[in-house]
């Protein structure tokens, strides 16, 4: 971003980067919870469990802390300078433009390739009602209809996630609810099997071994991608200074009722056993409840979580690329804005991608879903790696003093992110050693080469991308 405009924003109050503000706070807030609850929850639990069994419990509480930690880390830099492409833009601050350039670049690729994963799977799960219908046409429409709605405006965007979200919790609540009747007055069919000791009856809490359950970790750190969506929101947030550390602060109830609750009824109702890879637990758990229509209705509501999910992806795909644009890592015409002040070239262009996955529901429909979440949690691993290690060097900035404190300080100092850090460089070792979800780290590979050379195409062309540029800020609150 040139000097002349962050003297311009510096003294003035107008929206971040010509955006609107039309993320009011109760948006935030379900954007924030919605980000919590998707795919990776609805359907991919059914897969872990399989492998690990009632452990996946403890794996979901374990990644959950680490993505709270992430979470605070983010916050802290939020409050320091909340802007819209807030990873890219501490990476480039305090990393390197280089950095910047494949942080954002990265981001955008995770976004593209979740929106397939969540394409995926709304098509399966409108497969449940219609067998007949194919995979790639339910993707393909899903993919229009959101599309629509994103180049419209922000708030039409933040109010049909609000809903999306809405939709999810209130569902997740209810099936806690009922699951823990079930549990307790032994109604419904599944009445007389479901007990607390189901979680250890079958062959322990570990029945597949300790080492099985700790390969589940990269699964269940895809189910929490999109909980750094908050951050994209920070351009476009009314009042960031009170929303976004609210926004966090909630993240660890959130992940205790809906990951570590809704996973611990659901298997002590029904025995581990009995779920299988490629169906939602929720789903299959109703249906062994026997509530009529039961099944129907959460299949409903997990078809609501993966839209939200491709929603967000559109939206925030839009504006990382206009973030690149503004500072030369990209094509310019990614930074107009339309009418309705939306990243619409940005969005298009991020469709177009999105709309290789409707092809991989056309090619491999039993596979793509396998494929496309083993390389968004690579390129995930890597924009929380970006965030945690900025923020290390934000807190020995503010300790030398060289950079003002942030209003919302993460606890612990830095001490948190290194173990987040550890944390993330162990689950990528992870997914280095299964040869299943491995080819994703050479997909990465083959990313990390071609954005090298657009980097020296981009050097030769205007070498002053290269240089540091002092940060942007912007009052708050």
């Amino acid at each position: 971003m040139t000097s002349e405009k962050v003297t311009d924003t510096a003294v003035t109050d107008t929206p971040e980067e010509g955006y609107e503000r039309g993320l009011g706070s109760r948006q935030v807030q379900m954007i924030a919870i919605g980000g919590a609850i998707g795919v990776g929850l609805f359907l991919g639990a059914g897969a872990n469990i399989a492998k690990a069994g009632p452990s996946l419990i403890l794996m979901y509480a374990l990644a959950g802390g680490i993505i709270f930690f992430i979470m605070r880390a983010l916050g802290e830099l939020l409050l320091y300078r909340p802007v819209s492409g807030s990873f890219a833009e501490y990476s480039r601050e305090f990393l390197g433009p280089f950095f910047g350039y494949f942080t954002g670049w990265t981001y955008w690729l995770m976004w593209v390739v979740t929106g397939m994963a969540e394409l995926t799977a709304a098509a399966i799960y409108v497969n449940y009602w219609f067998p007949a219908v194919p995979q790639w046409v339910t993707a393909l429409v899903f993919l229009v209809i959101l599309f629509g709605v994103n180049l419209i405006s922000v708030k039409l965007f933040g109010e049909l996630e609000f809903w999306f979200s809405m939709v999810k919790v209130t569902a997740l609540i209810g099936m806690i609810v009922i699951g823990l009747g079930v549990l307790t007055f032994g109604f419904s069919s599944a009445g007389d099997t479901a007990a607390v000791s189901n979680l250890w009856a079958f062959d322990g809490f570990f029945p597949k071994g300790v080492g099985s359950s700790l390969m589940t970790l990269q699964g269940v750190m895809f189910a929490y991608l999109a909980v750094e969506l908050v951050g994209v929101t920070a351009g476009e947030s009314q009042d960031p200074e009170k929303t976004l550390p609210k926004a966090i602060n909630t993240l660890p109830w959130r992940i205790a009722l809906f990951y570590v609750g809704a996973l611990t009824v659901i298997l002590c109702v029904v025995k581990w056993t009995e779920f299988a890879p490629g169906v939602s637990p929720f789903v299959e758990a109703f249906a062994k409840i026997g509530i009529p229509a039961g099944a129907g209705i959460v299949n409903f509501v997990v078809l609501t979580a993966a839209l939200s999910s491709c929603n967000s992806g559109m939206y925030s795909t839009g504006r990382m690329l206009r973030n690149l644009a503004d500072s030369g890592e990209a094509p310019a015409a990614f930074r107009k804005l339309s009418s309705t002040k939306t990243p619409a070239l940005g969005i298009t262009v991020s469709v177009l991608f999105m709309g290789i996955g409707v092809l991989l529901n056309y090619v491999v429909p039993e596979k793509a879903f396998g494929y496309v979440t083993s390389v968004a949690t690579a390129a995930g691993i890597w924009t929380w790696l970006m965030i945690l290690i900025s923020h290390v060097l934000y807190r020995r900035a503010v300790v030398a003093g060289r950079l003002p404190a942030s209003s919302f300080p993460a606890p612990g100092g830095s001490a948190f992110s290194w173990v987040a850090i550890v944390f993330l460089l162990f689950v990528t070792g992870l997914i280095a050693y299964d040869a299943d979800s491995r080819v994703c780290l050479y997909v990465m590979a083959g990313w990390a080469a071609a954005l090298g050379v657009g980097w020296m195409v981009l050097k030769g062309r205007n070498p002053e991308i290269t240089a540091r540029r002092e940060p942007e800020f912007e009052k708050v609150g």
